[in-house]
């Protein structure tokens, strides 16, 4: 950047034909500052394109437009950049601070973003002329960011590759693989217009900005790295900070505290989060600072980042970072050798601050879930997977509570592979996982395969751990809801009533597990058309629901949306009215319209066991 400017101000110098330029001890700079400065030398523009080094324009320790031999003053080249009113610069620039120190007020800044896709098509229009597909055009501008220069870089190689290239083919091109992708965006055609110096490829533009930053601030450049994984919208600022905990605090090395195996439609899914082996290996960010309250400098990280127009924040302080950038972010580190690195530690960060599935934690859980969805495809090494399968297992549970069942089955899909590929099929997290992907085909109505799965991990944990564990009865509810859906009433209420006795034994009369397995006894009561046996029950889970968990937690509404389904089916309509109309607006305010249960219970009555 250094040899360009002064190149630059010889090049003015010539081209005005400066008296004195070219005297062995001239200061080529002080010449061009000095005839710019007078007014009688006429108006005139000056461009600093791609003013991205802030230590050209401040070092004063950097020798400027002289030959060897010069012992002139050493000045900052800012400061031969005249303040004149016959003139004005133009300054191109990523670097935001940069760009202050150089106009002096930030009214003076044009912050050039991505542009609408109306402007971001007239571009493209411009380069390429009248699209012959309107919607490829939108889907081409819309796959590179509405960035200008990506645009302007693809339109440059689908003119150097007419007519064999068009639109059409470069989007498929794009959209091939990642090589592929990399291998497009690193074009460059080049620009007459433009200093030789500069690139017109999206990938070495950015990748230039990521080694300064990383010669001037290493912890900045680690951040960019680290945000570069996520999905690329909402990421939450206190997922970012250094976290401060240690290996035991991550989700799945243990049975929550509480014991809870909450069946829900009779089922359990907390024994799968124990995982017993982490490798004893993890970012060590997880371990050695865990008890350091040192300031990281995390804000100064990303002011750094935001000067850069790499990442931007929200007001409610959340992150975003274009998808080119982040791409460009992971080739970088590629070519490195970090790309793994930080790929594992944004999986430990995850795996670290993603809670289970359970109610309590759906708050957290939503704001994060999308970047777990961004970690089912960042499979690690092979001796890293536990730690990404307790990722994907807790994921999966929540997506599974939300009813969103096809992206549950793939996170516990997975995560019951690698589980049983590592730690062997009767180990207790592997049980878990294969109880709870049995949950997921039962709610996607393949019933079969649900029941061979819920026997297997029944028949294991009653060797393993006894007839009367929790997780044993669970997995003998979770295989009598199977009965119950298949319309098995009597094997459904058979062992409906064998969980119950035993919970209300081990665990009590009032403990969530005893009232879930009292409530699915009930709807198998309720199919059996025996109203007033269903009925007592139905009561009995509900107004104990009430005072343990509260009148709007899911379980008590579910509850009432039992019990409303039993006045129905006897024609008490004016009783099942007031309970659905209560459990539809407080579902609708909880879960959401198109929660699954929601569902359900807002329309003709079909309830499942709850």
């Amino acid at each position: 950047m250094y040899e360009r400017v002064e190149d630059g101000f010889r090049t003015i110098a010539n081209t005005v034909k400066l008296a004195g330029r070219n005297e062995p001890k001239a200061n080529i700079p002080q010449l061009v500052y000095s005839w710019l400065s007078n007014e009688r030398n006429g108006r005139w523009i000056m461009i600093l394109d791609s003013a991205d080094d802030r230590d050209v324009f401040d070092n004063a320790n950097i020798a400027h437009g002289t030959t060897s031999g010069n012992e002139r003053e050493r000045r900052p080249f800012a400061t031969y950049l005249p303040q004149s009113q016959n003139g004005s610069i133009i300054v191109t620039t990523r670097n935001r601070e940069l760009a202050f120190r150089l106009t002096g007020r930030r009214q003076n800044m044009i912050e050039v973003g991505p542009m609408a896709q109306t402007d971001a098509l007239t571009l493209l229009e411009k380069k390429l002329g009248s699209p012959a597909d309107l919607d490829v055009a939108a889907d081409l501008v819309q796959a590179l960011d509405l960035v200008p220069l990506a645009i302007s870089q693809a339109a440059a190689y689908i003119q150097a590759r007419a007519p064999r290239s068009s639109p059409e083919k470069y989007l498929a091109e794009f959209r091939k693989n990642e090589h592929r992708k990399s291998s497009l965006l690193q074009y460059d055609a080049g620009d007459l217009r433009r200093d030789g110096g500069a690139s017109n490829a999206v990938l070495t533009t950015w990748q230039i900005s990521f080694d300064y930053i990383r010669s001037k601030r290493p912890s900045a450049a680690d951040l960019l790295s680290l945000m570069s994984f996520f999905d690329r919208q909402g990421i939450p600022g206190w997922v970012l900070e250094p976290p401060r905990v240690t290996k035991e605090d991550i989700p799945g090395r243990r049975i929550d505290e509480d014991g809870d195996t909450d069946f829900d439609n009779g089922r359990s899914a907390t024994d799968g989060a124990v995982d017993d082996d982490m490798d004893g290996d993890t970012d060590s960010n997880l371990t050695d600072d865990s008890a350091d309250t040192t300031d990281y400098g995390f804000d100064d990280d990303v002011a750094m980042l935001r000067d850069y127009c790499l990442i931007a924040t929200t007001e409610i302080d959340e992150f975003e970072m274009h998808g080119l950038v982040q791409f460009s972010t992971r080739k970088w580190l590629e070519q490195w050798g970090q790309q793994e690195t930080f790929k594992q530690k944004f999986i430990e960060r995850m795996a670290a601050l993603f809670p289970t599935g359970d109610y309590k934690n759906w708050a957290t859980c939503r704001n994060l879930f999308a970047h777990v969805q961004v970690a089912l495809g960042y499979r690690p090494s092979e001796n890293r997977e536990e730690i990404w399968a307790t990722l994907l297992y807790n994921g999966g549970w929540f997506a599974w509570s939300q009813g969103r069942y096809e992206v549950a089955q793939r996170m516990v899909g997975k995560a019951r592979r690698v589980r049983e590929n590592r730690l062997g099929k009767e180990d207790t997290a592997s049980l878990g996982s294969m109880s709870l992907f049995a949950l997921v085909l039962l709610d996607r109505g393949q019933w079969e395969e649900a029941e061979k799965l819920e026997v297997q991990v029944m028949e294991t944990r009653k060797t393993k751990l006894g007839a009367d564990h929790p997780d044993t009865l669970s997995s003998m509810a979770n295989l009598a809801s199977t009965f119950w859906n298949q319309g098995r009433w009597e094997e459904a209420e058979k062992l409906f009533v064998q969980v119950m006795e035993t919970s209300k034994t081990k665990l009590g009369a009032d403990h969530p597990d005893t009232l879930t397995s009292m409530a699915n006894l009930a709807s198998t009561y309720r199919s059996q058309g025996r109203w007033e046996e269903a009925e007592k029950l139905f009561v009995q889970v509900m107004e104990t629901r009430k005072t343990k968990l509260g009148a709007d937690h899911p379980d008590t509404l579910s509850s009432m949306a039992n019990l409303a389904s039993t006045f129905w089916n006897q024609g008490r309509w004016e009783e099942a009215e007031k309970l659905f109309v209560q459990v539809m607006e407080t579902s609708k305010t909880k879960l959401g319209a198109d929660h699954p249960d929601y569902a359900d219970e807002h329309g003709q009555p079909s309830v499942d066991i709850l």
